[in-house]
């Protein structure tokens, strides 16, 4: 199984998510980076998708957004990405109709933007709303990777949050796994879900 053969490398979570990624989004498809930080996630997916393809990236903070489109500008020459400065809560009101059920990776990041105000955190309510609308827009046999936060203030409820949320998923409809970086409880975990 990809999960296992991934896990025995030893790899920190992020690059374990974009590994998973690698292995389920080509180029010319669709992706979206629902929590787009500093760019760094928008960036890896755009160079996967390439200049065929297209990322849709999200976030709340114009900080994040426009420092994305610096990292994107500095690593791309591609017009392949659309970013919007809202919540990813929106996610199914902002990407055009025609792209639902067709996008192959999407990837949260949860938290604060890193090198930002630690009090601007992503909120339990609107992630559980951002993952119902992902699971529609993803394709078939797409990836949905979240990496969660527990050690910062509202992050271990998020996380919670999230566990619940994924036990709740149709197990005939989504291969579901949790990794997490450490037995601490304020560890990092990140969660790769796959589509049917």
């Amino acid at each position: 199984m990809i999960f296992q053969d991934i896990m025995k490398k030893r790899n920190s979570l992020t690059e374990q998510a974009h590994q998973l990624i690698l292995n389920h989004l080509k180029a010319g498809e669709f992706a979206i980076d629902a929590t787009v930080g500093n760019g760094h996630d928008t960036v890896f997916l755009a160079k996967q998708v390439s200049d065929q393809g297209l990322v849709f990236g999200f976030d709340i903070q114009l900080q994040a957004i426009e420092s994305a489109q610096t990292n994107l500008s500095n690593e791309l020459n591609f017009k392949n990405t659309k970013l919007f400065n809202t919540s990813h809560e929106n996610l199914s009101d902002f990407i055009p109709s025609q792209y639902h059920g067709r996008i192959k990776a999407i990837m949260f990041n949860l938290g604060y933007l890193p090198g930002g105000h630690k009090t601007i955190i992503t909120q339990s309510d609107s992630t559980l709303l951002a993952l119902n609308q992902a699971i529609e827009l993803l394709a078939t046999h797409g990836v949905l990777t979240i990496m969660a936060y527990p050690g910062h203030s509202g992050g271990k409820e998020e996380t919670q949050q999230i566990k619940q949320w994924c036990k709740q998923l149709n197990m005939n409809e989504f291969d579901i796994e949790q990794i997490n970086s450490s037995e601490k409880e304020t560890a990092p975990v990140l969660f790769f879900i796959i589509k049917h």
